[in-house]
């Protein structure tokens, strides 16, 4: 049996900065990361925009290059997953039937597409945009001449694929069943604009529709989607669908270890589960977020991934300190930049800085008072001061705060 001292299950930005971060700090036993895809760990956020866009190769989206990983001697085991985890045994039995014993073991493993669960779901030409073949498969049906793609799902994911697959000129309809875009990650005032920017844009977007099912035409065994059926009856032309609507966090084998988590791993404040030696970090990890009132909560974004990779690091090298790392996000639509610090639960006011008109805004997000979240859109000094005030937890007047000529470092 193969041992090794710590092994990284998942091969995302948080499993490569892991083992990047191990290195930096001083760690000199065995590394090994255990990763579903064939690639070495490449960046997955421009999958959806510049890569899909033609904008960028594949190569340019490596996190480092292959070679970097020999050099620093980190073994990576590819186009591998794990089946079972013995906690006891400090073992993992791999898809291939080999075992690895570990001395630590950090999960890494993010999230798979939420599959639809109406029929039709598995019809070929039906895409999730979540891996370097997914996007693959999809540009080759591009190429083939595919033209007209319905999106499920309104969230950042699905409006970014609109937003590219707009550009390239082809007929995109936008399906969300929720009143309005990004209901559950931003206010009514982005949502609002948003809405407007792809019907500007030529996408035919649609809110508080249901989906029934996908139909397909073809062979059994080889149907491919045509449509996608409403719950009133009227079926949308698809020669393409695109699934966005979130993520299953991929914790399977953990939970049946016995660790403890229902919508991810539950971890504690220095990212470590309930497991001895096994640590969980970035999309697949729940924990209590500081910036959320302490809501036991999932983050999906790269920055909690990287920083939840280096808060363990540093704690198998011996510096350990609990997590507080400040959350950030954004998205790239058109030529927009959306730009969000903090988180917005629990929000009771929001303020407008700036015209959306003129599409560049900020909406700050108030809780009682206190400034917990900002989206800025092509607003980057906003951004970059506002963050501070969700550091700070300010309370700004409320007047002042909707000037945009007054800078937000003032209302410190």
């Amino acid at each position: 049996m193969e041992t090794t001292d710590v092994v990284i299950v998942g091969a995302g930005h948080g499993g490569a900065q892991c083992a990047i971060a191990l290195r930096q700090n001083g760690f000199t036993g065995t590394i090994t990361v255990v990763g579903r895809e064939p690639e070495y760990p490449y960046e997955r956020p421009p999958l959806s925009k510049e890569y899909f866009a033609r904008e960028k190769t594949f190569d340019r989206l490596y996190i480092r290059p292959p070679t970097f990983w020999a050099e620093k001697d980190v073994t990576f085991k590819l186009s591998t997953e794990v089946t079972k985890v013995d906690a006891e045994a400090k073992e993992l039995t791999l898809s291939n039937g080999t075992t690895l014993s570990y001395g630590k073991l950090v999960w890494a493993t993010g999230g798979d597409p939420r599959r639809l669960s109406c029929s039709g779901a598995e019809l070929a030409g039906v895409h999730a945009v979540r891996t370097r073949e997914d996007c693959d498969t999809l540009m080759a049906e591009v190429d083939a001449g595919t033209k007209n793609i319905v999106v499920i799902g309104g969230g950042y994911i699905g409006l970014e694929a609109a937003a590219v697959l707009s550009k390239l000129k082809l007929n995109v309809t936008l399906l969300e069943a929720l009143p309005r875009v990004l209901a559950r990650v931003a206010g009514e005032e982005l949502s609002e604009f948003y809405q407007k920017e792809h019907r500007d844009h030529g996408v035919d977007l649609r809110t508080g529709v249901a989906v029934d099912c996908l139909v397909g035409d073809g062979p059994e065994g080889n149907r491919r989607v045509t449509g996608v059926q409403l719950a009133d009856g009227e079926v949308v032309p698809a020669e393409a669908v695109i699934v966005g609507i979130g993520i299953v966090p991929a914790i399977g084998p953990l939970i049946a270890a016995g660790a403890s988590g229902a919508n991810g791993v539950d971890v504690d404040e220095f990212c470590r589960t309930s497991l001895p030696d096994i640590y969980a970090i970035g999309d697949c990890a729940a924990f209590a977020c500081d910036y959320a009132g302490g809501t036991v909560m999932r983050v999906e974004s790269v920055q909690n991934a990287n920083d939840m990779a280096t808060c363990v690091a540093k704690a198998i090298c011996g510096d350990e300190k609990a997590y507080k790392a400040f959350p950030w996000f954004w998205s790239n639509q058109y030529d927009l930049r959306l730009q969000t610090a903090g988180i917005n639960m629990g929000f009771d006011k929001t303020v407008i800085r700036g015209e959306p008109g003129a599409r560049s805004f900020s909406v700050v997000y108030l809780k009682e008072g206190r400034v917990v979240a900002l989206d800025c859109v092509n607003a980057v000094k906003d951004y970059v001061q506002g963050r501070k005030l969700v550091e700070a937890g300010a309370a700004p007047d409320v007047a002042a705060l909707a000037d945009a000529g007054t800078p937000l470092k003032e209302l410190l």
